[in-house]
C-alpha cells in the first residue's frame, strides 16, 4: 500500500462533449483503406445515403462535406439570388444564415418562442415582404417546430421550406420525422452531433424534381453521377457547383454510428431523463428554465440546457462547474446583433426572446458514452449552485 500524499488527487475532467464510438467504426475504415477508395461516393457513401433514405422515408439523400456545405446546395437548389429574401430563426448557427447570404440574399431573423426556443410561429407573418424567396426552421436542440403552422404561412405564399436539422435526425413532431416535411433539409455530422463523423452533413430531398440537379451541384457543376450510372460516356461541366462531397473513409465513420441508431438514442434520451427528474425541482425553486418538449414532439436528445434567472447567474454557474472539472458552455449569440446581423438592419429589441435567453443558456455535458458516475458529478454540482 502506497504512502498517502495528505491530499485528494484532482477530479477527472468532464467535458462538454466527447466523442463515442458506438459500433464497427474502426473496422469499417480499415475496410475502406484496404478497398482502395476512400475519396467520395464510394461503398460506405452509399451506404449511409441509403440507411438515411430507408429509414426517413424521403426521396434522396447526398451525404456532404458539412451541414455548411448542404444548406449552401440548398440555396443554390431554390436558385437564390441578389435582392431575395430568406426567413430564419435569430437564435442558430451563423451557416444557416450564411448558405443564403453568399448568393446575395438578404437574412431576415424572426424571434424564438420563450418555451422550445424554434422559430416563433406568430412572428413569421410579420417578416414576409414580396422579396421572400424562403423560410428555414431550425429544429433546436432536437425538438420540431411547429411545422403544420410554418406549413401553412409558406403554402399561403408558395414559398419553399428548408429544415435545418442540424440536431434533429430520426426526432418527430405531429407524428412525422424531421426533415421531411421541407421540400429541403440539412443534417450534421459535426463531432458535437448524436451521430458524427467529425465533420459531415447530409442534404435531404423532399422534392424529386431536385434531385438531378442536386447531384450535380454536389459533383463540381459536372454530370459525373450519370457517368458512373452508364447515362453518359463520358461526364462534362453542365451547371455551376463545389466539390461538397464527403470522404469515403468519414462516411465509413457515419455508417457505425447510424447502424446504432436505437442505442444512441435510447442513451442520450437516459441521459436527457435524468437531468429533467433530478434537477426539475431544483430548477423550479430556483426559477431556473429546462428544456420543453411538446406533447406531439419526439425529441432527439441532442442537448440539455438550463437557462438561468440573469446573465450573472449563468456566469456564476460556467465557472462554479468548472471549478468541480465540469465544462459547460454557452450557447448561439443573437445573429441580428452580431458585426453582420447590424448590415443587415438588425437593431437592439429587434428579437427580445432570443437577447434573453442567448444570454441565461448554459449547455450541460451530454454525449453517448456519458457514465452514469460523471452525470451524478454533474448533477450533484448544479444542486450545490446557490
Amino acid at each position: 500500500m502506497s504512502a498517502s500524499t495528505g491530499t485528494d488527487a484532482a477530479p477527472a475532467r468532464i467535458p462538454f462533449n466527447r466523442p463515442s464510438m458506438v459500433g464497427e467504426e474502426v473496422r469499417y475504415m480499415a475496410e475502406a483503406v484496404a478497398r482502395g477508395h476512400i475519396s467520395g461516393d464510394g461503398d460506405f457513401t452509399r451506404r449511409c445515403q441509403e440507411l438515411l433514405v430507408r429509414e426517413l422515408g424521403v426521396p434522396s439523400a447526398l451525404l456532404t462535406t458539412s451541414c455548411t456545405h448542404a444548406l449552401e446546395m440548398a440555396a443554390l437548389l431554390l436558385e437564390i439570388v441578389p435582392g431575395d429574401e430568406v426567413l430564419l430563426p435569430d437564435f442558430t448557427f451563423v451557416s444557416t444564415a450564411n448558405a443564403f447570404v453568399l448568393r446575395g440574399a438578404r437574412p431576415v431573423f424572426v424571434d424564438v418562442r420563450p418555451d422550445t426556443l424554434n422559430m416563433d410561429e406568430r412572428r413569421i407573418e410579420e417578416g414576409l415582404s414580396p422579396r421572400t424567396r424562403a423560410i428555414v426552421p431550425v429544429h433546436y436542440a432536437g425538438i420540431g417546430c411547429d411545422m403544420e403552422a410554418i406549413e401553412e404561412i409558406a403554402a399561403a405564399r408558395r414559398l419553399p421550406i428548408v429544415e435545418d436539422n442540424a440536431h434533429g435526425l430520426f426526432g418527430a413532431r405531429e407524428g412525422r420525422l424531421l426533415g421531411t416535411r421541407g421540400r429541403l433539409a440539412t443534417l450534421s455530422f459535426h463531432e458535437t452531433k448524436n451521430f458524427s463523423c467529425g465533420e459531415g452533413g447530409a442534404l435531404l430531398i423532399n422534392d424529386e424534381r431536385l434531385v438531378a440537379r442536386a447531384e450535380i451541384l454536389r459533383e463540381k457543376g459536372t454530370d459525373r453521377k450519370r457517368f458512373f450510372r452508364g447515362e453518359v460516356d463520358k461526364y462534362t461541366w453542365v451547371d455551376i457547383g463545389s466539390s461538397y462531397v464527403a470522404s469515403d473513409l468519414l462516411a465509413a465513420y457515419l455508417l457505425a454510428q447510424l447502424e446504432q441508431k436505437e442505442k444512441v438514442l435510447a442513451a442520450r434520451g437516459r441521459i436527457c431523463q435524468r437531468y429533467a427528474e433530478e434537477l426539475g425541482p431544483w430548477a423550479a425553486k430556483r426559477g431556473v428554465g429546462l428544456p420543453f418538449v411538446p406533447a406531439d414532439c419526439v425529441s432527439s436528445h441532442h442537448m440539455f440546457y438550463v437557462v438561468l434567472p440573469t446573465a450573472e447567474a449563468r456566469a456564476r454557474l460556467i465557472a462554479h462547474l468548472a471549478e468541480r472539472s465540469i465544462l459547460a458552455v454557452f450557447h448561439y449569440l443573437p445573429l441580428h446583433l452580431s458585426a453582420m446581423g447590424r448590415k443587415f438592419g438588425g437593431r437592439a429589441g429587434d428579437c427580445p426572446v432570443t437577447e434573453s435567453v442567448s444570454d441565461r443558456l448554459v449547455r450541460l455535458p451530454l454525449y453517448t458514452s456519458m457514465s452514469s458516475e460523471e452525470q451524478g458529478r454533474v448533477i450533484d454540482a448544479v444542486l450545490s449552485f446557490g
